[in-house]
């Protein structure tokens, strides 16, 4: 037999590569063919996806069965940094061989990371997340500022966007009065069981725990490295699969303008801030 040469190993590996990357990167009429949608949602992400479910879940089941396709999840830890997880979850894969997906849920719709991806397009925005502080209202009657903090018993998710206001406001001004906890979940648990009088977490978080409840009203309080409006979420496919985008974003639109999407939100105690 003869041996093969360096330049035919060379174009056998070429050729391998593009069968996988055929295989990896499917349009619109393959993953009909397959009839299967590989969905990226992060672990650990609650209200929106974890092992017990969340509005990201569904929501990609739901989009799944108005594209007629069966959904595979791909749950995944975050990286880094965005950047990471878009390229191992939407363009690439992780170096390990895990994924990429087709599409790619709560990817925040910031200018600002779209032009530094300019491999992905990121789209179909919705939902509108912040921070709040929720206050047991016996405790804290009122608070228009972080001064109702002082003294207090307040909880805050550890590395989290919450921690790090709430420890360096104003020169650290409340840092004595913050417990951090594991996850938002267990802060919120802690409230509610009296161990605490406030929490400060994303919206989403607060109310999939507290449902309305008037005992636990929320506030806005102003931090210098918060933006007001909060961030938009919306999701992220390869920038070539323009056809999988339309059709995701047509269903987005179907499911807006229904109502459905809403009772997704809903069915987690949590109200749809529309971007």
């Amino acid at each position: 037999m003869k041996p093969f040469s360096k330049r035919s190993l060379l174009l056998s590996l070429c050729c391998a590569m593009s069968l996988f990357a055929q295989s990896a990167f499917a349009d619109l009429d393959q993953l009909r063919h397959t009839g299967v949608l590989k969905v990226a949602v992060y672990n650990d992400m609650q209200p929106f996806s974890g092992k017990s479910g969340g509005i990201d879940v569904d929501f990609a089941n739901a989009l799944g069965k108005k594209l007629g396709l069966r959904v595979n999840l791909l749950p995944f830890d975050a990286g880094e940094n965005l950047d990471d997880d878009l390229r191992n979850m939407v363009w690439k894969g992780h170096y390990l061989g895990y994924g990429p997906a087709d599409v790619m849920m709560h990817v925040p719709v910031d200018r600002r990371l779209m032009a530094e991806n300019k491999k992905v397009s990121i789209f179909a925005p919705y939902y509108r997340d912040r921070v709040r502080l929720v206050r047991n209202a016996r405790a804290i009657p009122d608070c228009e500022s972080v001064d109702c903090l002082v003294g207090k018993r307040v909880g805050a998710e550890k590395v989290s966007i919450a921690a790090m206001v709430l420890l360096g406001e104003q020169g650290g001004k409340v840092r004595d009065s913050v417990k951090i906890y594991d996850t938002a979940a267990a802060a919120l648990a802690a409230l509610k069981a009296g161990e605490l009088d406030a929490v400060l977490a994303n919206q989403s978080e607060i109310e999939s725990v507290v449902h309305g409840d008037a005992g636990f009203p929320l506030s806005d309080l102003f931090f210098a490295r918060l933006p007001r409006q909060g961030w938009v979420v919306g999701m992220a496919v390869r920038q070539d699969d323009v056809e999988l985008a339309r059709a995701l974003q047509a269903a987005v639109n179907e499911m807006e303008a229904s109502g459905e999407l809403a009772q997704i939100f809903a069915k987690y105690g949590v109200t749809q801030v529309k971007p």
